[in-house]
């Protein structure tokens, strides 16, 4: 019984004609001794109905024992809902199909969860969703995000094709680079002790696809990083990545602009402006405390350094004597807080190192806190023209090096404004969407522990031109050609202008990162000696593939917009991943496991 529509095309001009449907029993309603049978594809579902008086007896009775999600096809005329019996919350709410034919495809068993109503599945626990996650794609909102998900990869090959890019896929098979993340590896059987790694990008097959001329490359990219989880991190993930030649920043700019306004208005039928704005990280970190900012809401940092220099109250005073700084955040509102959110946020300034928060609440009219009654008049008026303080507000302070003190109070700045939406007194547009370029990261940032320098993007960065001079002697002042696309507060990707010269790129890996040059052959060896034979200038970027439909769908977690996810803790539960190699397997990779011993038992008294 093919069928010969799906369950969301039958319409009123389909009246009176014999249809055949396939798809899954959404539910089975029995009314006064009729059934009425929801017929569930993944396009929509349609109602069919099986009157006793009309087909025979044992079709009648099959069709009454039918669980739901059992696989059906139903072959009937279509007709014209009776009045008070239309359902406007379905697409083909205003026909039914009376059913003449039924053949079961397949029978179910009870669900292990509900499927059929959106609220009571969202609350399933998530593991056993996961668990049985073949169920949990049939609901409509999973269909919805894979269908999704699709339109945006198609609207990417579409938008790249027409800006001359070729589509050409990398390696998943790669050999080792620890100097980023942690990799996956994989064991070699033909080169006994070897082992290849998955990648963690396409980074250096990119690159060498310009010296060899390819000029516009991209993929959808599978990736792979042995990194500890969170809701938009999996051990394996997608990427949109791309590069280019004979480029410089701006161009790169252009073209993922129009990329995502091609992609907002595909999957939301949104027009989103551009360009977008450009800020450099110094000037982010000093607004916003963050390098990935949510700039949809107000409550900026505000530099106090200056105006408390010479302060009596020494936490400031003498942070500042220190080289260090004080920054301030108005917490419009919020001086309602209570105990516990004071002490979370307390907990968050030790977290980076501070002794404590200082704070001031404005409550009837008055600066509520242990440290006012250090401050002058002229400090007072300082922070009351900065802050714009008003009955309610809170200000929250942080006082150490630079750096610290940003980080402090832009993860604050994050929590209070959390709360405040809870509360209602702040609210931002599901519809809103704030993009923003941050550029001129610092091409290198200092490992204390390790003594070291280390790349704050990866080690094929280019610096900015004029900044090169300063690798050998003032490293930390040097700007690297670094970008990342930011929305809402959501990291989308980040990229570079390249280094294409090898002498630079050798400077970098053996003076700066401290990579020997024995190593540094060994790792980066065939990229050194490509650049020999005509590297072009290049760049390019990686947005998160992930992490950009979850925005679209407006899913905290990339989890429900990835087909089949792994847990917090790397585990496929459907397929019970990952799990034991057989002796055999072992054998031939030339593996010996030594398997941890087990606790003995204690003996019984």
């Amino acid at each position: 019984m093919k069928r010969t529509h799906h369950c969301n095309e039958i319409r009123d001009e389909h009246v009176g004609q014999a249809i055949t449907l396939n798809g899954w029993v959404h539910s089975n309603r029995d009314l006064g001794g009729v059934l009425f049978i929801d017929i569930r594809d993944r396009e929509g579902r349609t109602q069919a109905v099986f009157d006793p008086s009309d087909l025979p007896a044992k079709l009648f009775e099959t069709a009454s024992k039918l669980h739901s999600e059992s696989v059906i096809s139903v072959t009937g005329k279509v007709r014209v809902r009776p009045d008070g019996t239309k359902n406007e919350k379905i697409d083909t709410g205003l026909v039914e199909v009376v059913a003449e034919q039924l053949e079961v495809l397949n029978h179910a068993d009870v669900l292990p969860f509900n499927i059929d109503d959106p609220e009571v599945a969202a609350k399933v626990n998530e593991e056993l969703r996961l668990k049985h996650r073949y169920l949990d794609l049939r609901r409509p909102e999973m269909i919805h995000n894979m269908r999704l998900r699709s339109r945006v990869a198609t609207a990417t090959r579409v938008f790249m094709e027409d800006q001359g890019f070729l589509e050409i896929e990398t390696p998943t098979l790669f050999k080792s680079t620890p100097e980023g993340a942690r990799e996956f590896l994989v064991p070699s059987r033909l080169h006994p002790g070897h082992f290849y790694a998955l990648p963690q990008s396409p980074q250096q097959y990119k690159q060498i696809l310009m010296v060899a001329g390819v000029e516009k490359y991209f993929q959808l990219a599978r990736c792979y990083r042995d990194e500890d989880l969170r809701a938009d991190r999996q051990p394996e993930f997608t990427q949109i990545d791309i590069e280019m030649s004979f480029i410089d920043r701006e161009d790169i700019y252009a073209l993922i602009e129009g990329l995502l306004a091609r992609v907002w208005k595909t999957a939301l039928d949104i027009d989103i402006p551009t360009p977008f704005p450009r800020v450099a990280f110094e000037d982010v970190m000093n607004r916003w405390g963050i390098d990935k900012p949510d700039t949809r809401f107000d409550m900026e940092l505000v530099d106090m350094t200056d105006d408390f220099a010479s302060s009596e109250f020494k936490v400031f005073s003498g942070t500042v004597a220190k080289g260090g700084v004080v920054k301030a955040l108005n917490a419009k509102g919020f001086a309602c807080v209570t105990q516990g959110q004071m002490e979370t946020m307390t907990d968050y300034a030790k977290s980076f190192g501070a002794k404590g928060l200082a704070y001031i609440k404005i409550e009837n009219g008055e600066w509520k806190s242990p440290i006012v009654k250090f401050f002058s008049d002229a400090e007072k008026a300082a922070l009351q023209e900065k802050l714009t303080i008003e009955e309610g507000d809170l200000i929250l302070f942080a006082a150490d090096e630079w750096l610290n003190a940003c980080e402090i109070l832009g993860k604050i700045r994050l929590y209070c404004a959390e709360k405040l939406t809870e509360m209602g007194k702040m609210s931002i547009a599901a519809d809103q969407f704030n993009f923003l370029w941050v550029i001129e990261f610092p091409l290198l940032m200092f490992d204390k522990e390790m003594d070291r320098w280390f790349s704050s993007h990866h080690p094929f960065t280019s610096p900015v031109e004029e900044d090169i001079p300063k690798l050998a002697n003032d490293p930390k002042s040097v700007r690297g050609q670094h970008y990342d696309i930011v929305v809402n507060g959501v990291e989308l990707g980040g990229g570079s202008i390249r280094i294409h010269q090898r002498e630079l790129q050798k400077t970098i890996f053996e003076d700066v990162l401290q990579i020997p040059a024995d190593v540094a052959q060994e790792r980066f060896g065939y990229m050194l000696e490509a650049f020999r034979f005509g590297a072009p200038p290049h760049g390019g970027i990686a947005l998160g593939f992930d992490r950009l439909i979850a925005m679209l769908c407006g899913s905290e977690s990339i989890r429900e917009v990835i087909a089949f996810p792994k847990t917090a803790k790397g585990a496929d539960l459907m397929s019970d991943a990952p799990g034991t190699a057989e002796p055999r397997q072992l054998r031939d990779l030339h593996i010996n496991l030594r398997a941890p011993q087990q606790e003995q038992p204690k003996a019984t008294e």
